[in-house]
């Protein structure tokens, strides 16, 4: 299909996709409609049929533009986390931790260190992490409300960073073609350093976990636990397997890592003779082959370690694969018809083009680009409680304004996209990694969204002033971490002196 130039009638797509999405809150519908909205208006530019035309183009671009491998590799991943689950490892690693860690800070330390290690999706994180630390931090009068921030706070953001699970092969998927960058996988590792949000969320959640440094709401909730013993509880515990052990979580989860990572290193031609590095070989990589081979492996190490000591029966171990790929259909959907709607866009109505030239010509300092970008993904991921069909909307319309534009913000840009996307899967109330995060930590979905609500917007904060100086220094990383560290530690700095001068003068 000839891409046609409509002039403003290219963005009615995206702009219908997101306006319903907000409107709505169904994502898949929203999507669908924005792409027959592009291939109407393709359809009416080329002079075709505007029924049969507009849905055969429909199909056509949404067959062109799947990526099986990805799919496959979702699917997969989806597997491994339910199979791993059904083993009842996460039990005996929580009994293994009850014996080590004994003190308020040791243990939210703990939670943040346990939750790093399961990145394997946002799901699985929650549900392990919720079931290994809930009683450690129950004996250490955490409050739920403080161990759900935690858990929320090392969920997406952790899982948008790693180069390995669920959120790296969505995240993969939605990158265009481009002539910038050789691979998907080179673009992924290009733009960690400027997903602000996502390590400032990290740094945030581990500074909290010190004594004394809670503000707000979360700062109540604290100290009534620590007074009076009252966590905040809703008394609902995670069914418990008590057939697995600390291996039967580490071993499959290892041999995931350490497999993708060979095969992308093989992939990449770390061993073709050409004399590659380990990054340029981990750039040059092809990332579905690496992590569907990674997964093959993580399986099959997983039946032979549940299967023949019947830590999990045969047909459960089946059936539990089974579950997970079902479990991934949604997430699946809204990737395909991410890709179908970007495809839309750049290859047959030149969305892009015709925002970089308004962008252009506008007189708009391109400086405020990212910072923009960053409010949008995050305002539309907040409304409708899913990073992965905000950057899948987004990410194709930003390649194309920055590629024309701004070429020295793509990185930014991109890290925006995501960081802004993580932010509102954070902190949105109708986001189901928020919703899981309470439940696992058996915390007051409310109370949970209003207690961590001052520190998403202390993030948030952070990134917008970090995206504004790399926007007006052409994507300086330097001058993008040094503006949002310092904003964060003003920030910190002034709230620890204003509840210290309060404490002195209750105490006067």
């Amino acid at each position: 299909m000839e891409p046609v130039y409509v002039g403003w009638l290219s963005i009615i797509p995206p702009i219908l996709a997101i306006t319903l999405a907000l409107i709505t809150k169904e994502v898949i519908i929203s999507l669908v409609l924005g792409i027959l909205s592009g291939t109407l208006i393709y359809t009416a530019a080329m002079g075709g049929n505007l029924v049969m035309d507009t849905m055969q183009h429909a199909f056509t671009m949404m067959t062109n533009q799947v990526d099986i491998g990805l799919i496959l590799v979702m699917g997969m991943l989806g597997a491994i986390v339910e199979v791993i689950t059904l083993s009842g490892g996460q039990h005996a690693v929580a009994d293994w931790a009850k014996k080590r860690f004994n003190s308020k800070t040791s243990s939210q330390l703990a939670t943040v260190l346990v939750g790093s290690c399961l990145f394997l999706s946002d799901v699985f994180h929650n549900l392990s992490t919720g079931a290994i630390m809930k009683t450690i931090n129950d004996s250490n009068r955490i409050s739920r409300a403080k161990f759900s921030y935690i858990l929320d706070a090392t969920a997406a953001p952790i899982c948008c960073l790693v180069p390995m699970g669920i959120w790296v092969a969505g995240i993969c998927a939605v990158f265009p073609e481009n002539s910038t960058f050789s691979s998907s996988m080179e673009i992924f590792f290009a733009n960690m350093p400027y997903n602000v949000y996502c390590i400032i969320s990290i740094i945030m959640v581990i500074y909290f976990c010190f004594p004394n440094r809670d503000f707000g709401p979360m700062r109540q909730a604290e100290q009534l636990a620590e007074q009076t013993g009252d966590l905040g509880s809703l008394d609902e515990e995670i069914k418990q397997s008590g057939k697995g052990t600390v291996a039967d979580m580490a071993v499959p989860m290892a041999a995931l890592v350490l497999g993708s990572m060979l095969f992308m290193l093989y992939t990449g031609g770390m061993w073709s003779g050409e004399g590659k590095s380990i990054v340029q070989a981990f750039s040059d990589c092809s990332t579905s082959v690496s992590l569907q081979c990674g997964c093959m492996v993580a399986l099959a190490v997983a039946f032979v370690m549940y299967v023949p000591r019947k830590v999990v029966a045969f047909k459960d171990f089946m059936s539990g694969i089974y579950k997970g790929i079902q479990s991934m259909v949604s997430g699946m959907t809204i990737i395909i018809l991410a890709w179908t709607i970007g495809g839309v866009c750049r290859k047959m109505l030149l969305t892009g083009d015709f925002v970089a030239d308004m962008v252009s010509s506008s007189g708009m300092p391109v400086g405020i680009l990212p910072a923009i970008i960053f409010i949008v993904a995050a305002a539309l991921s907040f409304a409708t409680g899913t990073s992965w069909g905000t950057f899948g909307i987004l990410m194709p319309i930003v390649f194309n304004v920055c590629e024309i534009a701004a070429p020295a913000l793509l990185l930014p840009a991109i890290a925006s996209v995501l960081g802004g996307s993580v932010w509102g899967d954070h902190c949105s109330p109708i986001s189901d990694t928020t919703v899981l995060a309470s439940t696992c930590a058996g915390c007051d979905h409310i109370q949970h969204v209003v207690t961590q609500a001052p520190y998403c917007v202390l993030g948030g904060a952070c990134a917008v002033a970090g995206y504004l100086a790399a926007g007006f220094t052409n994507g300086n990383l330097m001058a993008t971490w040094g503006v949002s560290l310092a904003t964060l530690v003003v920030v910190l700095f002034t709230l620890k002196h204003f509840y210290k001068n309060e404490t002195t003068a209750n105490n006067a």
